[in-house]
């Protein structure tokens, strides 16, 4: 269980109940409501209308299935820092919806420092990359400069956000 202390910044309006129900949500979003009443100790009606009003607010977003990368034989992970030759808001939006569409660009932020973008990237191996590489991004008008850097194992993957 998270130090509450450091919850302070959580919504005011986010009790133990809901705190407890989105913790248990995030580990299983398969769980039934008649289970998750039991675990979080409310009636079964108490508990649905706490997820309706968490799905309602966008606190729950979606319900998604995590799928092991590596039995689906994507064998690279791969970070991409990308800077822009210009920095203006056209260049950026133009990025930001091409890469959209790249399937294997499981996310991508806008960040300060050394790079305009870093890209998350999973592929199967290094001749798809080349290939993803030379067709997708060097193909965007704006980029500049690609940076990528390789994961060698995963050390922490986490999805759940503390609450």
């Amino acid at each position: 269980m998270p130090n509450t202390s450091s919850l302070a910044h959580l919504p005011a309006d986010l009790d133990n109940y809901d705190r407890h129900i989105l913790r248990i949500l995030q580990q299983d979003g398969r769980i039934s409501n008649q289970q998750l009443a039991d675990e979080v100790g409310l009636s079964t009606a108490a508990s649905w209308r706490r997820v309706k009003a968490l799905e309602e607010r966008g606190i729950l977003q979606s319900y998604k299935a995590q799928v092991d990368p590596q039995k689906l034989n994507y064998g690279l992970c791969v970070f991409l820092l990308v800077s822009l030759l210009r920095h203006s808001k056209d260049s950026a939006k133009a990025f930001e919806e091409a890469v959209k569409v790249c399937p294997e660009v499981l996310q991508c932020y806008a960040v300060t420092g050394n790079a305009d973008f870093v890209l998350r990237v999973i592929i199967p191996d290094m001749a798809t990359y080349d290939h993803f590489l030379t067709e997708k991004i060097f193909s965007l008008p704006g980029v500049s400069q690609v940076k990528s850097n390789f994961t060698l194992r995963e050390i922490k993957y986490e999805t759940a956000i503390p609450v």
